[in-house]
């Protein structure tokens, strides 16, 4: 039988802090093939998750797999490249891990990132989505108790924040889309049909991640900002067959867009009041 979940946090989090890893206010999950953004951080601390205890395995190409300490201006940045799936696992603690970790380090704000499937036929691969909510189509629910931890908001995602980034995407007269991202457990692509279902449920773009970290952010008190790289049109609307190659590849090829936009968001991200 395994530790509780909090003494595992609690064991990961005295071996970061003895890293020399220091307590970040932003924390930033980077999704599959966007994980060049941390290149761009000035980075004091790189921590491999192989290293931390009990911390969750992820072996998905475009994850490398580590967290970086780093500061955005003034900033202190705490970034992970890479995060465990569902799919991997079918443990929703490993999910939820890396949130409860940042959330123990003094993270009050959250970025999360990912590649996702176009559903809107609007959309087309390379474009940039801020994500205004959120459907949560697992069938998955947070571990029980965790949630205790905070206070919770009614929002996952921050209207403000989602504000901060359509702000800084005109400034920098980028074409940011604004929808609803459906999240699945994968790890297989879903059928037309089931795309057509999250086209009429009002889901603009679908994907395997995002939804069971970002409803905890905001359960513990976290601000919640999100991004999708939309990197392929999901089955059904297009006529093409999906793969992960295919994801990672468009990510990058998106990336230097992605990492300017990113830039300016945490250049305006508000400074949290204490």
């Amino acid at each position: 039988m395994r530790e509780p979940l909090t003494r595992r946090i609690s064991l990961a989090l005295q071996y970061t802090l003895a890293q020399r890893a220091f307590p970040a206010e932003i924390g930033i999950v980077l999704g599959s093939g966007l994980g060049d953004f941390a290149d761009t951080l000035k980075s004091s601390i790189v921590v491999d998750v192989s290293s931390i205890p009990h911390y969750p395995a992820t072996g998905v190409p475009g994850h490398r797999g580590t967290i970086l300490f780093a500061h955005a201006g003034r900033r202190a940045v705490l970034t992970f490249q890479g995060r465990p799936h569902f799919y991997e696992s079918a443990d929703v603690e490993n999910v939820v891990f890396p949130v409860l970790l940042a959330h123990h380090l003094g993270v009050r704000q959250m970025i999360f990132t990912n590649a996702a499937g176009g559903v809107n036929r609007a959309l087309q691969p390379g474009d940039l989505m801020v994500i205004s909510d959120q459907m949560n189509l697992t069938g998955e629910s947070l571990p029980a108790g965790v949630c205790a931890l905070g206070g919770g908001k009614q929002a996952v995602f921050d209207p403000g924040l989602v504000e901060v980034a359509v702000e800084a995407a005109a400034r920098l007269g980028l074409n940011l889309r604004r929808g609803v991202y459906a999240g699945v457990k994968g790890p297989s692509y879903e059928t037309a049909s089931e795309i057509e279902m999250v086209r009429r449920l009002g889901g603009d773009a679908v994907g395997m991640s995002t939804v069971l970290e970002a409803s905890l952010a905001a359960a513990l008190g976290m601000c919640v900002l999100g991004i999708s790289c939309i990197t392929n049109m999901a089955t059904g609307a297009s006529a093409g067959k999906l793969d992960h190659t295919e994801v990672t590849e468009v990510a990058r090829s998106a990336g230097e867009r992605f990492k300017t936009l990113l830039t300016e968001i945490l250049q305006a991200l508000p400074p949290l009041v204490t």
